[in-house]
């Protein structure tokens, strides 16, 4: 048997005929950049996240890095996010020529751990990056808190994180800004890269939109900083598809977690905790092995394809060498990455494939 980490050609094929006649709709237009199926999107994500802003733009990368440059993050200024997460978390912060600052996390979760926070305020501060990682929210009343005592600004990274909710409100909504990404294997993905920035602040939203066309508001006017970072309308108009069928995907994520859960109990891994207050989108379902290495080699002989989320800490990364970060500077991160192994997990996958995933593992521990 061979099983994917997820299954992008199954889940075409379900969809085949919607998402074809979505981008037929839009070639047949001739309108292909900033076309109605952005703007319809945006205004349908937005409802979605219960949110009264949305802005497409090219990639969850650009949306952290428009988000933070529309909360003034500019030289020398830091950021504090955490090491655990994709590299893009803490190199759009770096763009600006702001410094990242990297916390701790909370083994149980592995999201950023409140009580390390505050220790990494400094005069400097200006914002915090927190991430909800693998699709569980980060536990925010703490971190909101902490934020308004010292008015740090507070980014949603939140690309991972599509449908998830603290206390009823859905991820992107908990902070002053936050960041999506529509990259092919998330709980929303498109057909290439796509991302958004979702806010209720509509100056801040303004701000993005002139950013990501080249810092105009309207054609032949620049009037500040800005790049070329626009949603394609064929991503916009297949997201479109995939929305109206995002409720029902996130719902048999958690079907297939709960299971995954249950199965594995009493073996040798350990699963994730979800805080109290949250329900987790799903997006990974990430075990910890004390033997991981070994593990993964093991799955992959039997046919069961995983993955590392991530392998390499970012603060010790070539990338972040200048910063001084030595071995032990964040070490629950640093242990993480020893123990982490994520799953195959997407609403496409069958039950006598999850049945074998777990056997395998405990064949391998036999």
């Amino acid at each position: 048997m061979n099983i994917e980490l997820v299954h992008l050609k199954r889940s075409y094929e379900r969809y085949r005929n919607e998402i074809d006649q979505a981008v037929l709709r839009v070639l047949a237009s001739g309108t292909y950049v900033l076309g109605e199926e952005v703007k319809l999107f945006e205004e349908e994500f937005a409802t979605f996240c219960g949110a009264k802003q949305c802005v497409g733009v090219a990639s969850g990368t650009d949306a952290l890095l428009l988000s933070l440059k529309a909360l003034g993050i500019s030289k020398d200024d830091e950021v504090i996010t955490v090491a655990n997460s994709f590299v893009s978390t803490a190199t759009t912060i770096s763009m600006l020529g702001a410094v990242p600052v990297f916390v701790d996390v909370d083994e149980r979760t592995c999201n950023l751990d409140a009580k390390k926070l505050e220790e990494k305020i400094t005069f400097r501060t200006k914002a915090i990056v927190l991430v909800h990682l693998y699709g569980q929210p980060a536990d925010m009343h703490p971190i909101i808190a902490i934020a308004k005592k010292h008015n740090l600004r507070i980014v949603e990274d939140a690309c991972q994180a599509h449908g998830a909710r603290y206390h009823g409100k859905s991820a992107g909504t908990l902070g002053d800004i936050a960041a999506f990404s529509f990259f092919p294997s998330k709980n929303l993905g498109g057909y290439g890269d796509g991302g958004a920035v979702v806010t209720d602040d509509p100056k801040l939203a303004e701000k993005v939109r002139m950013y990501r066309t080249y810092g105009s508001k309207q054609r032949d006017h620049y009037i500040t900083w800005g790049v070329n970072s626009r949603l394609d309308t064929i991503q916009a108009a297949i997201l479109r598809v995939k929305l109206r069928h995002l409720p029902s995907w996130i719902e048999k994520r958690r079907e297939l977690t709960v299971r995954y859960t249950a199965l594995l109990s009493g073996s040798s891994v350990k699963v994730l905790d979800v805080i109290s207050g949250a329900e987790s989108a799903c997006h990974l379902f990430v075990i910890r092995s004390k033997k991981r290495d070994a593990l993964q080699a093991f799955l992959k002989e039997k046919g069961v394809s995983t993955g590392i989320h991530y392998p390499v800490p970012i603060h010790m990364q070539p990338i972040y060498t200048e910063l001084g970060y030595a071995k032990g500077s964040v070490p629950v991160t640093e242990m993480l990455a020893t123990e982490i192994l994520s799953l195959p997990l997407c609403p496409e996958l069958l039950d006598e494939e999850l049945a074998y995933v777990v056997k395998s593992i405990k064949d391998f521990e036999l």
